[in-house]
């Protein structure tokens, strides 16, 4: 979310919104301010917080988007007319562009399509007024935080570990896939809670949290565009890698999972729980 905010910085920042067309009715969760009223308003940035985009415009409202799992952006030089199937909402921006050389030169519009896959239907945006933070409001502290720092070296928190990391109340922006690489990589059981850990495995998580989304971070940098494909597999390093061999030189282990309701969990049993296996209902049943 990081790189994409970046990339649709560069593309659309210093333009006036032209229009919004509204593609999913139920996508968009505020009444008012209207998004019409920010017609003709100059978007001064484009931020991440969690994994929302934060788009700021000079009058000090904002259009805050989540994309949801399976939500993905598509950049649009001219604009386009079509509807994609999954088509969320289209955000038109035109206006002089500085380009650094001479003076400003009138460009062509461009717009910014957020779009869909899957079947949940679950991306959503929010027109902000100034001072409201709506869905912002109660996310934890961000991984590169001092907050974040202070949290993981105190907390007392008996949960498991793999719910405190993608639990957005407690730590903003990290999730299930980059939790199960960040535990991988400190060597921890996702079933470990905070409060277990020794001041050492701490400070192995830290690490490992900051080298894990720094590397990811430096991958996505490298995406041209903006982050339409339909599926972003490959770039976890354990997370979805169920059966593969575990990528921890000298290892070679299948990976194992554990299955939720609506989402798995992917670790190595020689790497991070000394070789036990967790207990995961899907085996459970087979075993029956």
């Amino acid at each position: 979310m990081q790189a994409l905010a970046e990339r649709l910085e560069t593309f659309v920042t210093g333009r006036a919104l032209e229009g919004a067309q509204l593609l999913s009715f139920s996508s968009l969760k505020t009444f008012s301010p209207r998004v019409e009223d920010l017609y003709g308003q100059t978007l001064n940035a484009i931020t991440r917080r969690a994994k929302y985009l934060v788009w700021a415009f000079a009058g000090g409202t904002r259009i805050v988007v989540h994309l949801s799992q399976a939500g993905r952006v598509d950049v649009e030089e001219p604009p386009k007319t079509t509807r994609p199937r999954g088509s969320v909402v289209r955000f038109i921006f035109s206006g002089p562009s500085d380009l650094g050389v001479g003076p400003p030169v009138a460009v062509g519009e461009r717009a910014v399509l957020v779009r869909e896959y899957g079947t949940q239907r679950k991306a959503s945006w929010w027109v902000l007024a100034p001072g409201d933070d709506g869905p912002l409001e109660g996310l934890g502290p961000e991984p590169d935080s001092p907050e974040f720092a202070e949290l993981i070296r105190t907390s007392t928190s008996t949960r498991r570990l793999h719910s405190d990391l993608r639990d957005q109340r407690v730590v903003a922006g990290i999730g299930r896939g980059w939790g199960d690489d960040i535990s991988h990589r400190a060597r921890l059981s996702p079933f470990a809670s905070l409060g277990s850990l020794s001041a050492e495995e701490r400070e192995r998580l830290l690490a490992a949290t900051t080298s894990v989304l720094d590397e990811a971070l430096a991958l996505e940098r490298r995406r041209t565009g903006g982050l339409s494909e339909a599926k972003l597999g490959g770039r976890f390093a354990v997370h979805g890698r169920f059966g593969q061999p575990c990528p921890t030189p000298g290892c070679g282990d299948a990976m194992r999972r554990v299955a939720f309701e609506s989402y798995e969990m992917t670790y190595c049993a020689s790497c991070q729980t000394g070789g036990k296996v967790l207990a995961d209902r899907r085996l459970s049943r087979l075993l029956k």
